[in-house]
């Protein structure tokens, strides 16, 4: 059936994109490209990112963040992979839990809520938080809003959460997809008057929003590194902002930006040279 619109609440959900999901309700029946990835080894495997960043917390514990970004639960993703990259995370020990948004493809089923549900409990954080992306806001965003706080993750649409102790001088502030979504980053840093300040957006396209409002920290996800990439870069990433800054971390005017390559598929069950993978925070 053809998709005119977005389910939820997305902009730019095109007549392209719709014809595109159709088609991939179709060829993808039964959901077997996930079925078959599950059965190759090298594509189970997610690459665990380790960055150790000073954040001048003036003596404080170490801070343990677990990111992860772009699952595409859907026909395109092997479920072994997703496993894979949530018992990598709950090894890891977080005490806080980043969620980037993607967290489906195509529509967001009751099957996949389930799923999404399980993965995000399996992880024994004691603050989880989540963004959601612009798969997420085309598809009901209501029932993966549902699934993630049925996991434990507290879903910020514009709004911070503050840790609790020993941890209680960070904040992490969460803003709505930055091209699908109604980004207010005034809102978003309302009240978090806090020594340091993780922001959270889908995309790298949130840097313009974060830029300015004293954070520390910016992670996204959204380009999948490419998915597809040569020896020398991706061969297509969507966004300005992602082409500049299509995976890993940088420095940006004193803002640090993580952008991860996620974990999932989109429109190809395919991914080169760009690896799957979960991003592991020791923060000082």
């Amino acid at each position: 059936m053809l998709k005119l619109r977005a389910t939820g609440r997305g902009r730019h959900f095109s007549l392209l994109r719709g014809v595109m999901e159709g088609l991939q309700e179709i060829v993808y029946a039964g959901s077997w490209p996930g079925r078959v990835l599950d059965l190759v080894p090298a594509s189970t495997r997610v690459t665990e990112v380790r960055h150790a960043l000073d954040l001048r917390r003036s003596g404080r514990a170490a801070l343990k963040l677990g990111f992860v970004s772009d699952l595409h639960i859907g026909p395109l993703t092997s479920p072994r992979l997703l496993d894979n990259a949530f018992a990598a995370l709950a090894r890891f020990g977080p005490d806080v839990l980043v969620l980037g948004g993607d967290y489906v493809s195509l529509e967001a089923t009751a099957e996949k809520a389930a799923r999404l549900t399980r993965l995000v409990a399996s992880v024994p954080a004691s603050t989880k938080v989540a963004v959601l992306g612009n798969h997420d806001l085309w598809a009901d965003e209501t029932v993966v809003e549902r699934a993630l706080e049925a996991g434990g993750a507290r879903v910020l649409v514009n709004g911070f959460v503050r840790l609790p102790a020993p941890h209680d001088d960070v904040a992490v502030v969460g803003l709505d997809e930055p091209w699908s979504g109604a980004p207010n980053p005034e809102r978003a840093f309302a009240g978090a008057a806090v020594p340091v300040r993780i922001a959270v957006a889908h995309a790298p396209e949130g840097h313009p929003f974060v830029a300015g409002c004293g954070a520390d920290l910016l992670l996204c996800g959204h380009t999948h590194g490419g998915q597809v990439a040569l020896p020398s870069g991706p061969v297509v990433v969507h966004g300005p902002l992602g082409r500049k800054y299509p995976s890993g971390l940088y420095d940006i005017d004193g803002l640090r930006l993580y952008v991860s390559r996620g974990l999932g598929n989109v429109d190809l069950p395919l991914r080169l040279n760009a690896p799957p993978e979960v991003a592991l925070f020791t923060i000082s």
